[in-house]
């Protein structure tokens, strides 16, 4: 019985997902439930254990931590310990798979792989950190996996197998757009990222809700006025919002040295993603057939649990798992910001 367990834990929202074998059969206690979703913010309690996705009335809530590129020495203490934006991650990380499956991490048998994304953009030691952190809660075993390998993974589960080609994956966050060009289908390379990830902070839910409030204020310094814009109204604000962030597409194709016409498909992924304006904009701007799942929020983690269950079918005769996760200790990337 192979079974897997991703996770993708972003700035707003965590979200974990499972993939039982195909045979239905889910094993015991809760594994095979249905994805989960946190907001990403962590609380202590006096004896130092963990809550996500609480925000208490009172007392201190820690936010904003799971991008480790914006961060740099301890950023929580609890008790005498000095917490990392690392620690807190795999803090995230091993309080969901307690609260999904049953039971901490070191008590999972050996037919259940956990993947843990990241963005693309993470150099090597950010993502030794991340692994290091992982290990401290006992997470050793875990893998990691960039986020748009892990969207690549859920759309070759669903839509493949795919022809060899490009696919352009649109990750519409609540805190930014991500932007990340990679090979699919057979002979695809060990790490398919091609040219830079690119992200920009322009774009996305944030930075729409921004947008909103604009709109609905008298002047630049007066106060929100009581009344709210029409479905009509929003639905154009959102097309202008993503017609806007084209430029961050084709900047990536320029960094790749490729056109629009060597890419196949669009994937869009992310919670910020749901209204179908997104889609719609840019099937028609960028001329190529765009794919969304039912939920975009959960593509990653979903890809993720696909690729844990695959590691875990991949173990050897010897016990060793073969390393099927791509694009993880192999080059340094760099985030190319717009």
């Amino acid at each position: 019985m192979a079974f897997g367990v991703g996770l993708s834990i972003g700035t707003v929202n965590t979200v974990c997902a499972t993939a039982a074998d195909r045979s239905g059969k889910n094993p015991q206690g809760k594994r095979g439930a249905p994805p989960t979703t946190w907001r990403t913010t962590l609380t202590f309690d006096s004896s130092g254990t963990a809550r996500v996705g609480r925000i208490p009335r009172h007392g201190r809530v820690i936010t904003e931590f799971a991008d480790l590129s914006q961060r740099g020495g301890p950023v929580a203490r609890v008790g005498h310990r000095a917490l990392s934006s690392a620690d807190l991650v795999a803090t995230v990380a091993d309080s969901v798979i307690k609260e999904v499956l049953g039971k901490a991490p070191a008590g999972l048998d050996g037919d259940t792989g956990i993947v843990v994304t990241h963005p693309a953009g993470y150099s090597v030691n950010l993502v030794t950190d991340l692994r290091t952190a992982l290990a401290g809660v006992g997470l050793g075993e875990a893998e990691l996996m960039a986020e748009p390998i892990a969207a690549a993974t859920w759309l070759e589960n669903q839509r493949g197998p795919l022809m060899p080609g490009l696919a352009v994956i649109y990750d519409l966050g609540g805190s930014g757009l991500d932007v990340t060009l990679v090979r699919v289908g057979a002979g695809a390379p060990s790490n398919p990222i091609v040219g830079l990830p690119l992200h920009s902070a322009e774009f996305g839910g944030r930075a729409f809700g921004a947008l909103v409030a604009k709109k609905l204020r008298r002047g630049p310094d007066a106060p929100v006025i009581s009344r709210v814009m029409s479905d009509s109204d929003t639905g154009e604000l959102r097309a202008e919002h993503i017609r806007q962030s084209l430029d961050l597409v084709y900047e990536s194709l320029r960094i790749a040295d490729v056109t629009m016409a060597d890419v196949d498909r669009v994937l869009v992924v992310g919670g910020a993603a749901r209204p179908p304006e997104v889609a719609e904009v840019l099937s028609k701007q960028l001329a190529r057939p765009v794919i969304v799942a039912p939920d975009p929020e959960r593509t990653i983690a979903d890809g993720a649990a696909i690729a844990a269950r695959r590691a875990v079918l991949a173990h050897d005769s010897s016990g060793h798992r073969h390393h099927v996760l791509t694009g993880l200790f192999r080059r340094v990337t760099r985030v190319a910001a717009l």
